[in-house]
């Protein structure tokens, strides 16, 4: 007798983490974009940002340019390897973004709106990646087969040649 191997079946519960997990990788990917083009801005010392005196966290607009540039060329990392379901990505996901909060709390007076916008978007991230416990995913690169990904509904046709 030879035992054959089956695949567990496919819960909701994987799907719905899975597909969390995904986003949070999509939206960490464009936080790191982001957070790229907001680096080159500064470093560029484009007009955009908002010039503050007398506050405790200043430095300069270069400064904070390289800051963000590195902090979103890692978001972008870790959004890569998250599509891959790794556990090192998601631990390095949660830690990044909260770089990403800290890092846009810290220069709020150079571009208030963004900042805020940037800090909620990485509240989310967070809170995606550690909702989610990691024996309800499954790697979304894996191919299912089409059976899988959505099964036939009640009172629904097949389509085909007529």
């Amino acid at each position: 007798m030879t035992a054959t191997y089956t695949k567990p079946a496919h819960t909701a519960k994987q799907e719905w983490a899975t597909g969390l997990t995904a986003f949070a990788a999509v939206m960490l990917f464009l936080v790191g974009l982001l957070d790229i083009f907001r680096g080159i801005m500064a470093i560029a010392e484009d007009d955009i940002f908002v010039t503050t005196r007398q506050y405790v966290f200043e430095f300069d607009l270069t400064g904070w340019g390289w800051i963000h540039l590195a902090l979103g060329a890692v978001a972008v990392i870790v959004s890569i390897g998250l599509l891959k379901v790794s556990a090192w990505a998601r631990v390095v996901g949660v830690a990044i973004a909260g770089l990403v909060i800290i890092a846009n709390f810290l220069s709020l007076p150079y571009y208030p709106v963004w900042s805020v916008v940037m800090i909620a978007i990485s509240g989310f991230i967070i809170w995606a990646l550690c909702v989610v416990r990691r024996d309800n995913l499954f790697d979304l690169s894996e191919e299912r087969p089409v059976s899988e990904e959505r099964p036939p509904q009640r009172g629904s046709y097949p389509r085909g040649p007529a």
